[in-house]
Protein backbone atom coordinates (compact mmCIF):
# COMPACT_ATOMS: atom_id res chain seq x y z
CA UNK A 1 0.00 0.00 0.00
CA UNK A 2 1.15 3.53 -0.73
CA UNK A 3 0.32 4.47 2.86
CA UNK A 4 3.08 2.14 4.07
CA UNK A 5 5.43 5.00 3.21
CA UNK A 6 4.17 6.84 6.31
CA UNK A 7 3.28 3.98 8.66
CA UNK A 8 5.88 1.18 8.39
CA UNK A 9 9.39 0.91 9.81
CA UNK A 10 11.37 2.43 12.66
CA UNK A 11 11.97 5.65 10.74
CA UNK A 12 8.22 6.26 10.59
CA UNK A 13 7.77 6.34 14.37
CA UNK A 14 7.11 10.13 14.31
CA UNK A 15 4.61 9.73 11.51
CA UNK A 16 2.69 7.02 13.36
CA UNK A 17 2.69 9.18 16.47
CA UNK A 18 0.97 11.98 14.59
CA UNK A 19 -1.52 9.57 13.04
CA UNK A 20 -2.37 8.15 16.48
CA UNK A 21 -3.07 11.74 17.53
CA UNK A 22 -5.97 11.76 15.05
CA UNK A 23 -7.63 8.94 17.01
CA UNK A 24 -6.70 6.05 14.75
CA UNK A 25 -6.11 2.71 16.48
CA UNK A 26 -3.25 0.27 15.94
CA UNK A 27 -5.55 -2.21 14.20
CA UNK A 28 -6.86 0.51 11.84
CA UNK A 29 -3.29 1.49 11.00
CA UNK A 30 -2.93 -1.75 9.04
CA UNK A 31 -5.83 -0.96 6.72
CA UNK A 32 -5.86 0.96 3.42
CA UNK A 33 -6.01 4.71 3.95
CA UNK A 34 -8.92 6.11 1.92
CA UNK A 35 -9.13 9.88 1.55
CA UNK A 36 -12.61 11.37 1.28
CA UNK A 37 -12.27 14.68 -0.55
CA UNK A 38 -15.42 16.52 0.46
CA UNK A 39 -16.58 19.73 -1.18
CA UNK A 40 -19.17 20.35 1.52
CA UNK A 41 -19.94 24.04 2.02
CA UNK A 42 -22.81 26.10 3.33
CA UNK A 43 -22.37 28.43 0.33
CA UNK A 44 -23.56 26.14 -2.48
CA UNK A 45 -27.08 24.61 -2.67
CA UNK A 46 -25.64 21.63 -4.53
CA UNK A 47 -23.26 20.93 -1.63
CA UNK A 48 -25.16 21.70 1.57
CA UNK A 49 -26.23 18.04 1.88
CA UNK A 50 -22.78 16.53 1.43
CA UNK A 51 -22.23 16.00 5.17
CA UNK A 52 -24.68 13.06 4.97
CA UNK A 53 -22.78 11.61 2.02
CA UNK A 54 -19.48 11.92 3.88
CA UNK A 55 -20.89 9.81 6.71
CA UNK A 56 -22.33 7.24 4.33
CA UNK A 57 -19.03 6.96 2.44
CA UNK A 58 -17.09 6.64 5.73
CA UNK A 59 -19.36 3.82 6.84
CA UNK A 60 -18.87 2.11 3.49
CA UNK A 61 -15.09 2.31 3.84
CA UNK A 62 -15.21 0.92 7.38
CA UNK A 63 -17.56 -1.89 6.31
CA UNK A 64 -15.02 -3.20 3.80
CA UNK A 65 -11.84 -2.97 5.82
CA UNK A 66 -10.50 0.48 5.04
CA UNK A 67 -9.87 3.57 7.16
CA UNK A 68 -11.39 6.87 5.94
CA UNK A 69 -9.98 10.37 6.32
CA UNK A 70 -12.18 13.32 5.35
CA UNK A 71 -10.54 16.47 4.01
CA UNK A 72 -12.04 19.62 2.55
CA UNK A 73 -12.01 20.95 -0.99
CA UNK A 74 -13.40 24.40 -1.93
CA UNK A 75 -16.19 25.06 -4.38
CA UNK A 76 -17.86 27.95 -6.19
CA UNK A 77 -21.54 28.26 -7.07
CA UNK A 78 -21.60 29.61 -10.61
CA UNK A 79 -25.11 30.99 -10.15
CA UNK A 80 -24.03 33.10 -7.18
CA UNK A 81 -20.74 34.07 -8.85
CA UNK A 82 -22.52 35.04 -12.09
CA UNK A 83 -22.50 38.58 -13.46
CA UNK A 84 -19.80 40.13 -11.28
CA UNK A 85 -16.11 39.77 -10.41
CA UNK A 86 -16.71 36.37 -8.83
CA UNK A 87 -17.24 34.68 -12.19
CA UNK A 88 -13.59 35.34 -13.07
CA UNK A 89 -12.71 32.73 -10.45
CA UNK A 90 -15.06 29.95 -11.50
CA UNK A 91 -13.12 28.17 -14.27
CA UNK A 92 -9.72 28.85 -12.63
CA UNK A 93 -11.05 27.13 -9.48
CA UNK A 94 -11.08 23.86 -11.46
CA UNK A 95 -7.28 23.94 -11.55
CA UNK A 96 -7.05 24.78 -7.85
CA UNK A 97 -9.30 21.84 -6.96
CA UNK A 98 -7.17 19.41 -8.95
CA UNK A 99 -3.99 20.84 -7.42
CA UNK A 100 -5.32 20.66 -3.86
CA UNK A 101 -6.40 17.03 -4.16
CA UNK A 102 -3.03 16.15 -5.68
CA UNK A 103 -1.30 17.97 -2.82
CA UNK A 104 -3.22 16.28 0.01
CA UNK A 105 -3.13 12.80 -1.51
CA UNK A 106 0.61 12.93 -2.22
CA UNK A 107 1.59 14.58 1.07
CA UNK A 108 -0.29 11.96 3.10
CA UNK A 109 0.37 8.90 0.90
CA UNK A 110 -3.30 8.00 0.53
CA UNK A 111 -4.05 4.58 -0.97
CA UNK A 112 -7.34 5.58 -2.57
CA UNK A 113 -9.84 8.41 -2.92
CA UNK A 114 -13.56 9.01 -2.70
CA UNK A 115 -14.32 12.37 -4.31
CA UNK A 116 -17.63 13.91 -3.23
CA UNK A 117 -18.71 16.67 -5.55
CA UNK A 118 -21.66 18.14 -7.44
CA UNK A 119 -21.32 21.48 -9.12
CA UNK A 120 -19.85 22.92 -12.26
CA UNK A 121 -16.04 23.09 -11.88
CA UNK A 122 -15.72 20.85 -8.83
CA UNK A 123 -16.62 17.61 -10.62
CA UNK A 124 -14.18 18.06 -13.53
CA UNK A 125 -11.49 19.31 -11.12
CA UNK A 126 -11.85 16.13 -9.07
CA UNK A 127 -11.78 13.95 -12.17
CA UNK A 128 -8.63 15.71 -13.33
CA UNK A 129 -6.99 15.08 -9.95
CA UNK A 130 -7.89 11.39 -9.96
CA UNK A 131 -6.29 10.91 -13.37
CA UNK A 132 -3.23 12.98 -12.53
CA UNK A 133 -2.60 10.97 -9.36
CA UNK A 134 -3.73 7.69 -10.94
CA UNK A 135 -4.47 6.05 -7.60
CA UNK A 136 -7.75 4.12 -7.10
CA UNK A 137 -10.59 6.64 -6.97
CA UNK A 138 -14.36 6.85 -7.19
CA UNK A 139 -16.61 9.89 -7.68
CA UNK A 140 -19.82 10.53 -5.75
CA UNK A 141 -21.95 13.34 -7.19
CA UNK A 142 -24.46 14.75 -4.69
CA UNK A 143 -27.36 14.89 -7.15
CA UNK A 144 -29.81 17.30 -8.76
CA UNK A 145 -32.31 19.52 -6.98
CA UNK A 146 -36.03 18.83 -7.19
CA UNK A 147 -38.06 21.19 -9.35
CA UNK A 148 -39.63 24.24 -7.77
CA UNK A 149 -43.39 24.82 -7.87
CA UNK A 150 -45.44 27.99 -8.30
CA UNK A 151 -49.14 28.26 -9.11
CA UNK A 152 -49.26 24.72 -10.47
CA UNK A 153 -46.13 25.08 -12.64
CA UNK A 154 -42.75 23.43 -12.17
CA UNK A 155 -39.83 25.82 -11.95
CA UNK A 156 -36.11 25.67 -12.66
CA UNK A 157 -33.36 28.06 -11.63
CA UNK A 158 -32.32 29.68 -14.92
CA UNK A 159 -35.67 30.22 -16.62
CA UNK A 160 -37.44 31.32 -13.49
CA UNK A 161 -34.83 33.68 -12.07
CA UNK A 162 -32.35 34.96 -14.70
CA UNK A 163 -34.86 35.05 -17.56
CA UNK A 164 -37.57 36.31 -15.20
CA UNK A 165 -35.52 39.46 -14.51
CA UNK A 166 -35.74 40.40 -18.20
CA UNK A 167 -39.46 39.57 -18.28
CA UNK A 168 -39.97 41.95 -15.36
CA UNK A 169 -38.03 44.69 -17.13
CA UNK A 170 -40.27 44.47 -20.19
CA UNK A 171 -43.33 44.37 -17.88
CA UNK A 172 -44.29 40.81 -18.81
CA UNK A 173 -44.47 39.88 -15.12
CA UNK A 174 -45.05 41.95 -11.97
CA UNK A 175 -42.59 42.71 -9.19
CA UNK A 176 -44.62 40.49 -6.85
CA UNK A 177 -44.44 37.57 -9.28
CA UNK A 178 -40.68 38.09 -9.62
CA UNK A 179 -40.30 37.95 -5.82
CA UNK A 180 -42.48 34.83 -5.64
CA UNK A 181 -40.40 33.12 -8.32
CA UNK A 182 -37.11 33.82 -6.54
CA UNK A 183 -38.53 32.18 -3.42
CA UNK A 184 -39.84 29.08 -5.20
CA UNK A 185 -37.42 28.30 -8.04
CA UNK A 186 -34.81 26.54 -5.86
CA UNK A 187 -36.64 24.53 -3.17
CA UNK A 188 -33.63 22.94 -1.47
CA UNK A 189 -30.35 21.08 -1.77
CA UNK A 190 -28.98 19.85 -5.07
CA UNK A 191 -27.50 21.03 -8.35
CA UNK A 192 -29.72 23.15 -10.62
CA UNK A 193 -32.61 21.13 -12.03
CA UNK A 194 -31.89 21.11 -15.74
CA UNK A 195 -29.16 19.78 -17.99
CA UNK A 196 -26.76 22.51 -16.97
CA UNK A 197 -23.03 21.97 -16.49
CA UNK A 198 -23.17 20.31 -13.06
CA UNK A 199 -25.70 17.68 -14.09
CA UNK A 200 -24.11 17.18 -17.50
CA UNK A 201 -20.77 16.41 -15.86
CA UNK A 202 -22.39 14.13 -13.27
CA UNK A 203 -23.97 12.11 -16.08
CA UNK A 204 -20.74 11.96 -18.07
CA UNK A 205 -18.79 10.89 -14.97
CA UNK A 206 -21.11 7.90 -14.70
CA UNK A 207 -20.67 7.13 -18.41
CA UNK A 208 -16.87 7.31 -18.15
CA UNK A 209 -17.09 4.66 -15.45
CA UNK A 210 -15.86 6.80 -12.55
CA UNK A 211 -19.06 6.67 -10.48
CA UNK A 212 -21.55 3.96 -9.58
CA UNK A 213 -24.56 3.26 -11.84
CA UNK A 214 -27.37 5.70 -11.02
CA UNK A 215 -25.05 8.26 -9.46
CA UNK A 216 -25.39 10.79 -12.28
CA UNK A 217 -29.13 11.40 -11.85
CA UNK A 218 -29.86 10.13 -8.30
CA UNK A 219 -31.64 12.99 -6.56
CA UNK A 220 -30.02 15.10 -3.85
CA UNK A 221 -31.11 14.19 -0.34
CA UNK A 222 -32.57 10.84 -1.38
CA UNK A 223 -31.95 7.54 0.37
CA UNK A 224 -30.73 6.24 -2.99
CA UNK A 225 -27.96 8.83 -2.98
CA UNK A 226 -26.89 7.81 0.53
CA UNK A 227 -26.81 4.16 -0.54
CA UNK A 228 -24.66 5.09 -3.55
CA UNK A 229 -22.26 6.93 -1.23
CA UNK A 230 -22.07 3.91 1.10
CA UNK A 231 -21.50 1.51 -1.81
CA UNK A 232 -18.86 3.87 -3.21
CA UNK A 233 -17.04 3.84 0.13
CA UNK A 234 -16.99 0.05 0.19
CA UNK A 235 -16.04 -0.16 -3.45
CA UNK A 236 -13.11 2.24 -2.98
CA UNK A 237 -11.44 -0.35 -0.75
CA UNK A 238 -11.93 -3.02 -3.44
CA UNK A 239 -10.37 -0.68 -6.01
CA UNK A 240 -7.28 -0.38 -3.83
CA UNK A 241 -7.06 -4.12 -3.28
CA UNK A 242 -7.52 -4.83 -6.99
CA UNK A 243 -5.34 -1.86 -8.07
CA UNK A 244 -7.96 -0.67 -10.57
CA UNK A 245 -6.69 2.76 -11.57
CA UNK A 246 -8.45 5.76 -13.14
CA UNK A 247 -6.34 5.66 -16.31
CA UNK A 248 -7.45 2.07 -16.79
CA UNK A 249 -11.07 3.27 -16.68
CA UNK A 250 -10.99 6.65 -18.46
CA UNK A 251 -9.66 5.36 -21.78
CA UNK A 252 -10.10 6.72 -25.30
CA UNK A 253 -13.21 4.54 -25.69
CA UNK A 254 -14.63 5.75 -22.38
CA UNK A 255 -14.13 9.37 -23.44
CA UNK A 256 -15.81 8.67 -26.79
CA UNK A 257 -18.74 7.14 -24.89
CA UNK A 258 -18.94 10.29 -22.76
CA UNK A 259 -18.97 12.53 -25.84
CA UNK A 260 -21.67 10.35 -27.43
CA UNK A 261 -23.89 10.51 -24.35
CA UNK A 262 -23.26 14.26 -24.11
CA UNK A 263 -24.57 14.61 -27.66
CA UNK A 264 -27.54 12.32 -27.01
CA UNK A 265 -28.46 14.35 -23.93
CA UNK A 266 -27.94 17.77 -25.51
CA UNK A 267 -25.65 18.69 -22.60
CA UNK A 268 -23.86 21.85 -21.57
CA UNK A 269 -21.29 23.30 -23.96
CA UNK A 270 -18.91 23.54 -20.99
CA UNK A 271 -18.56 19.78 -21.15
CA UNK A 272 -16.24 20.23 -24.15
CA UNK A 273 -13.78 22.28 -22.09
CA UNK A 274 -13.90 19.80 -19.25
CA UNK A 275 -13.58 16.63 -21.33
CA UNK A 276 -10.55 18.13 -23.09
CA UNK A 277 -8.96 18.88 -19.71
CA UNK A 278 -9.83 15.44 -18.30
CA UNK A 279 -8.38 13.73 -21.38
CA UNK A 280 -5.20 15.75 -21.00
CA UNK A 281 -4.70 14.45 -17.44
CA UNK A 282 -5.30 10.91 -18.72
CA UNK A 283 -2.58 11.38 -21.32
CA UNK A 284 -5.10 11.14 -24.16
CA UNK A 285 -5.32 13.66 -26.99
CA UNK A 286 -8.81 14.78 -27.94
CA UNK A 287 -9.49 17.08 -30.86
CA UNK A 288 -12.46 19.40 -31.24
CA UNK A 289 -13.18 17.76 -34.58
CA UNK A 290 -13.87 14.47 -32.78
CA UNK A 291 -16.70 16.11 -30.86
CA UNK A 292 -18.26 17.22 -34.12
CA UNK A 293 -17.74 13.84 -35.80
CA UNK A 294 -19.53 12.10 -32.95
CA UNK A 295 -22.25 14.76 -32.89
CA UNK A 296 -22.96 14.21 -36.60
CA UNK A 297 -23.53 10.48 -35.94
CA UNK A 298 -25.37 10.64 -32.61
CA UNK A 299 -29.08 11.49 -32.43
CA UNK A 300 -30.34 13.62 -29.55
CA UNK A 301 -32.65 11.43 -27.47
CA UNK A 302 -33.64 13.75 -24.60
CA UNK A 303 -34.96 17.28 -24.38
CA UNK A 304 -34.27 18.66 -20.92
CA UNK A 305 -34.24 22.19 -19.60
CA UNK A 306 -33.03 24.74 -20.51
CA UNK A 307 -33.77 23.84 -24.15
CA UNK A 308 -36.63 21.41 -23.45
CA UNK A 309 -39.31 20.97 -20.82
CA UNK A 310 -38.12 17.90 -18.89
CA UNK A 311 -36.10 18.12 -15.68
CA UNK A 312 -33.28 15.96 -14.30
CA UNK A 313 -35.75 14.33 -11.96
CA UNK A 314 -37.67 13.18 -15.06
CA UNK A 315 -34.49 11.67 -16.51
CA UNK A 316 -33.86 9.85 -13.24
CA UNK A 317 -37.41 8.49 -13.06
CA UNK A 318 -37.16 7.46 -16.74
CA UNK A 319 -34.29 5.10 -15.93
CA UNK A 320 -31.34 7.49 -15.72
CA UNK A 321 -28.07 7.04 -17.57
CA UNK A 322 -28.35 3.21 -17.75
CA UNK A 323 -31.62 3.64 -19.67
CA UNK A 324 -30.02 6.14 -22.05
CA UNK A 325 -27.11 3.75 -22.62
CA UNK A 326 -29.66 1.05 -23.40
CA UNK A 327 -31.17 3.19 -26.17
CA UNK A 328 -27.65 3.85 -27.51
CA UNK A 329 -26.68 0.16 -27.28
CA UNK A 330 -26.17 -0.24 -31.04
CA UNK A 331 -23.52 2.51 -31.21
CA UNK A 332 -22.00 2.78 -27.71
CA UNK A 333 -18.78 0.98 -26.77
CA UNK A 334 -19.94 -1.74 -24.37
CA UNK A 335 -16.53 -3.03 -23.26
CA UNK A 336 -15.51 0.01 -21.22
CA UNK A 337 -14.99 -0.91 -17.56
CA UNK A 338 -16.36 1.00 -14.58
CA UNK A 339 -15.54 1.43 -10.89
CA UNK A 340 -18.59 -0.72 -10.10
CA UNK A 341 -16.81 -3.85 -11.31
CA UNK A 342 -19.01 -4.35 -14.36
CA UNK A 343 -18.62 -2.97 -17.87
CA UNK A 344 -21.03 -0.78 -19.86
CA UNK A 345 -22.47 -3.80 -21.64
CA UNK A 346 -23.38 -5.46 -18.34
CA UNK A 347 -25.00 -2.25 -17.11
CA UNK A 348 -27.06 -2.12 -20.31
CA UNK A 349 -28.10 -5.77 -19.93
CA UNK A 350 -29.48 -5.01 -16.47
CA UNK A 351 -31.89 -2.31 -17.70
CA UNK A 352 -35.53 -3.38 -17.36
CA UNK A 353 -37.36 -0.07 -17.77
CA UNK A 354 -37.09 2.98 -20.03
CA UNK A 355 -39.64 5.78 -20.24
CA UNK A 356 -39.53 6.54 -23.96
CA UNK A 357 -41.41 9.80 -23.53
CA UNK A 358 -38.35 11.21 -21.75
CA UNK A 359 -35.62 9.07 -23.36
CA UNK A 360 -36.60 8.46 -26.96
CA UNK A 361 -35.63 5.45 -29.01
CA UNK A 362 -32.70 5.91 -31.36
CA UNK A 363 -34.98 5.73 -34.43
CA UNK A 364 -37.30 8.42 -33.03
CA UNK A 365 -34.95 11.19 -31.80
CA UNK A 366 -35.64 14.81 -30.99
CA UNK A 367 -32.92 15.70 -33.47
CA UNK A 368 -30.95 13.56 -35.90
CA UNK A 369 -27.68 15.06 -34.70
CA UNK A 370 -26.19 15.62 -31.26
CA UNK A 371 -26.70 18.62 -29.03
CA UNK A 372 -23.34 20.35 -29.54
CA UNK A 373 -21.76 21.62 -32.75
CA UNK A 374 -18.20 22.80 -33.44
CA UNK A 375 -17.91 25.73 -35.85
CA UNK A 376 -14.89 26.92 -37.81
CA UNK A 377 -14.25 29.91 -40.07
CA UNK A 378 -12.29 33.12 -40.34
CA UNK A 379 -13.68 34.20 -36.94
CA UNK A 380 -12.74 30.90 -35.27
CA UNK A 381 -9.77 29.27 -37.04
CA UNK A 382 -9.25 26.92 -34.07
CA UNK A 383 -12.93 26.34 -33.43
CA UNK A 384 -15.97 27.58 -31.52
CA UNK A 385 -18.75 25.76 -29.64
CA UNK A 386 -22.52 26.07 -29.71
CA UNK A 387 -25.20 24.14 -27.85
CA UNK A 388 -27.17 23.50 -31.03
CA UNK A 389 -29.89 21.64 -29.11
CA UNK A 390 -30.99 25.01 -27.73
CA UNK A 391 -31.31 26.70 -31.13
CA UNK A 392 -34.63 26.98 -32.98
CA UNK A 393 -34.68 25.72 -36.56
CA UNK A 394 -35.11 29.17 -38.13
CA UNK A 395 -31.94 30.42 -36.37
CA UNK A 396 -29.65 27.63 -37.54
CA UNK A 397 -28.55 30.03 -40.27
CA UNK A 398 -28.26 33.72 -39.43
CA UNK A 399 -26.46 36.77 -40.78
CA UNK A 400 -26.47 39.98 -38.77
CA UNK A 401 -24.76 43.23 -37.87
CA UNK A 402 -21.98 43.10 -35.28
CA UNK A 403 -22.50 45.07 -32.07
CA UNK A 404 -19.15 44.86 -30.32
CA UNK A 405 -18.33 44.97 -26.61
CA UNK A 406 -14.98 44.45 -24.88
CA UNK A 407 -16.51 43.08 -21.66
CA UNK A 408 -19.65 41.42 -20.33
CA UNK A 409 -20.47 44.53 -18.29
CA UNK A 410 -20.53 46.74 -21.41
CA UNK A 411 -22.81 44.25 -23.15
CA UNK A 412 -25.19 43.98 -20.18
CA UNK A 413 -25.53 47.74 -19.98
CA UNK A 414 -26.49 47.94 -23.66
CA UNK A 415 -28.85 44.95 -23.58
CA UNK A 416 -30.63 46.17 -20.43
CA UNK A 417 -31.16 49.62 -21.96
CA UNK A 418 -32.52 48.03 -25.15
CA UNK A 419 -29.42 48.98 -27.12
CA UNK A 420 -29.48 45.63 -28.92
CA UNK A 421 -32.00 45.20 -31.72
CA UNK A 422 -33.43 42.46 -33.91
CA UNK A 423 -30.88 41.33 -36.49
CA UNK A 424 -27.84 42.11 -34.33
CA UNK A 425 -24.96 39.76 -33.55
CA UNK A 426 -23.71 40.69 -30.09
CA UNK A 427 -19.92 40.24 -29.91
CA UNK A 428 -18.46 39.98 -26.39
CA UNK A 429 -14.69 39.67 -26.48
CA UNK A 430 -11.67 39.84 -24.17
CA UNK A 431 -13.50 37.33 -21.98
CA UNK A 432 -11.44 34.25 -22.92
CA UNK A 433 -9.23 32.21 -20.56
CA UNK A 434 -6.44 34.83 -20.69
CA UNK A 435 -8.45 37.93 -21.51
CA UNK A 436 -11.21 37.52 -18.91
CA UNK A 437 -9.24 36.27 -17.19
CA UNK A 438 -11.08 33.07 -16.38
CA UNK A 439 -13.43 32.76 -19.37
CA UNK A 440 -16.57 34.00 -17.65
CA UNK A 441 -19.99 32.54 -18.40
CA UNK A 442 -22.37 34.86 -20.24
CA UNK A 443 -25.62 33.63 -18.67
CA UNK A 444 -26.77 37.10 -17.67
CA UNK A 445 -26.58 38.57 -21.22
CA UNK A 446 -28.13 35.51 -22.86
CA UNK A 447 -30.92 35.34 -20.28
CA UNK A 448 -31.67 39.04 -20.78
CA UNK A 449 -31.89 38.54 -24.54
CA UNK A 450 -34.23 35.54 -24.20
CA UNK A 451 -36.33 37.17 -21.49
CA UNK A 452 -36.82 40.27 -23.66
CA UNK A 453 -38.22 38.14 -26.48
CA UNK A 454 -35.15 38.42 -28.72
CA UNK A 455 -33.97 34.83 -28.36
CA UNK A 456 -34.76 34.02 -31.99
CA UNK A 457 -33.89 37.44 -33.38
CA UNK A 458 -30.41 38.10 -32.00
CA UNK A 459 -27.23 35.98 -31.95
CA UNK A 460 -24.34 36.24 -29.50
CA UNK A 461 -20.72 35.23 -30.02
CA UNK A 462 -17.88 35.36 -27.51
CA UNK A 463 -14.41 34.10 -26.66
CA UNK A 464 -15.87 33.54 -23.21
CA UNK A 465 -18.27 30.71 -22.51
CA UNK A 466 -21.87 30.07 -21.60
CA UNK A 467 -23.69 28.57 -18.68
CA UNK A 468 -25.28 25.19 -19.23
CA UNK A 469 -28.49 27.15 -18.76
CA UNK A 470 -27.99 29.15 -21.95
CA UNK A 471 -30.30 28.62 -24.92
CA UNK A 472 -30.54 30.27 -28.30
CA UNK A 473 -27.94 31.03 -31.02
CA UNK A 474 -25.04 31.63 -28.63
CA UNK A 475 -21.54 30.70 -29.77
CA UNK A 476 -18.68 30.54 -27.28
CA UNK A 477 -15.10 29.32 -26.85
CA UNK A 478 -14.03 31.24 -29.98
CA UNK A 479 -10.36 30.39 -30.50
CA UNK A 480 -7.92 32.04 -30.67
CA UNK A 481 -9.31 34.53 -28.17
CA UNK A 482 -9.10 38.31 -28.53
CA UNK A 483 -6.34 38.66 -25.92
CA UNK A 484 -4.10 36.48 -28.10
CA UNK A 485 -4.89 38.52 -31.21
CA UNK A 486 -7.57 36.18 -32.52
CA UNK A 487 -9.84 37.38 -35.35
CA UNK A 488 -12.65 38.22 -32.92
CA UNK A 489 -10.45 41.15 -31.81
CA UNK A 490 -10.62 42.57 -35.36
CA UNK A 491 -14.42 42.87 -35.63
CA UNK A 492 -15.91 46.38 -35.81
CA UNK A 493 -19.45 47.58 -35.18
CA UNK A 494 -21.55 47.08 -38.30
CA UNK A 495 -19.49 44.23 -39.78
CA UNK A 496 -21.69 41.46 -41.12
CA UNK A 497 -21.29 38.10 -39.40
CA UNK A 498 -22.47 34.85 -40.93
CA UNK A 499 -23.49 31.89 -38.76
CA UNK A 500 -24.37 28.57 -40.39
CA UNK A 501 -24.69 25.86 -37.74
CA UNK A 502 -25.66 23.09 -40.15
CA UNK A 503 -22.56 23.77 -42.25
CA UNK A 504 -20.45 24.46 -39.12
CA UNK A 505 -19.38 27.92 -40.30
CA UNK A 506 -18.66 31.15 -38.42
CA UNK A 507 -17.34 34.02 -40.54
CA UNK A 508 -17.10 37.77 -40.59
CA UNK A 509 -17.88 38.84 -44.16
CA UNK A 510 -14.69 40.74 -44.86
CA UNK A 511 -11.92 40.12 -47.41
CA UNK A 512 -8.66 38.63 -46.09
CA UNK A 513 -6.77 41.81 -46.93
CA UNK A 514 -9.05 43.89 -44.70
CA UNK A 515 -8.60 41.47 -41.80
CA UNK A 516 -4.85 41.45 -42.29
CA UNK A 517 -4.75 45.25 -42.29
CA UNK A 518 -6.73 45.40 -39.06
CA UNK A 519 -4.47 42.80 -37.46
CA UNK A 520 -1.33 44.78 -38.28
CA UNK A 521 -2.84 47.80 -36.46
CA UNK A 522 -4.14 45.86 -33.46
CA UNK A 523 -2.80 47.05 -30.11
CA UNK A 524 -2.60 44.37 -27.43
CA UNK A 525 -4.70 45.20 -24.39
CA UNK A 526 -3.14 45.11 -20.93
CA UNK A 527 -4.32 42.53 -18.41
CA UNK A 528 -7.70 43.32 -16.86
CA UNK A 529 -6.50 41.91 -13.54
CA UNK A 530 -2.79 42.16 -12.79
CA UNK A 531 -2.55 40.75 -9.27
CA UNK A 532 -3.17 37.58 -7.30
CA UNK A 533 -4.22 34.18 -8.56
CA UNK A 534 -6.06 35.42 -11.64
CA UNK A 535 -2.96 37.20 -12.93
CA UNK A 536 -0.90 34.02 -12.55
CA UNK A 537 -3.69 31.99 -14.16
CA UNK A 538 -3.77 34.32 -17.18
CA UNK A 539 -0.02 33.82 -17.62
CA UNK A 540 -0.29 30.02 -17.60
CA UNK A 541 -3.65 29.04 -19.10
CA UNK A 542 -3.98 27.58 -22.58
CA UNK A 543 -6.57 28.31 -25.26
CA UNK A 544 -10.17 27.11 -24.98
CA UNK A 545 -9.67 24.65 -27.85
CA UNK A 546 -7.16 22.85 -25.60
CA UNK A 547 -9.50 22.87 -22.60
CA UNK A 548 -8.19 26.04 -20.90
CA UNK A 549 -5.63 23.99 -18.96
CA UNK A 550 -2.49 24.94 -17.05
CA UNK A 551 -1.00 21.47 -16.57
CA UNK A 552 -0.18 20.21 -20.06
CA UNK A 553 0.49 16.51 -20.48
CA UNK A 554 -0.41 16.38 -24.16
CA UNK A 555 1.41 18.69 -26.53
CA UNK A 556 -0.40 20.14 -29.52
Amino acid sequence: MKSNNIKEGVDRTPHRSLLYATGITKSEMKKPFIGIASSFTDLIPGHVGIRDLERAAENGVYSNGGHPFVFGIPGICDGIAMGHTGMHYSLPSRELIADLIETIAEAHCLDGLILITNCDKITPGMLMASLRLNIPAIIVTAGPMLSGHYHGKRLSFVRDTFEAVAKYRVKEISEQELMDLESCACPGQGSCQGLYTANTMACLTEVMGMSMPGAGTGLAGSALKKRIAFESGARAVDLVKGNLLPRGIVTQDALKNAIMVDMALGGSSNSVLHLLAIANEAGIKLDLKLFDEISRKTPQLTSLRPAGEYFLEDLDYAGGIPALLYELRTIINKESVTVSGVDIGQIISGVNFVNNDVIRKIDNPYRNEGGIAVLFGNLAPNGAIIKSSGVEKDMMKFTGRAVVFDSEEEAMKAISSQGVKEGDVVVIRYEGPKGGPGMREMLAPTSQIVGMGLGNKVALITDGRFSGGTRGPCIGHISPEAQEGGPIALVNNGDMIEIDISERKLNVLLPPAELQGRKSNLIKKPKKIDYGYLSRYADMVSSADEGAIVNKRIKK
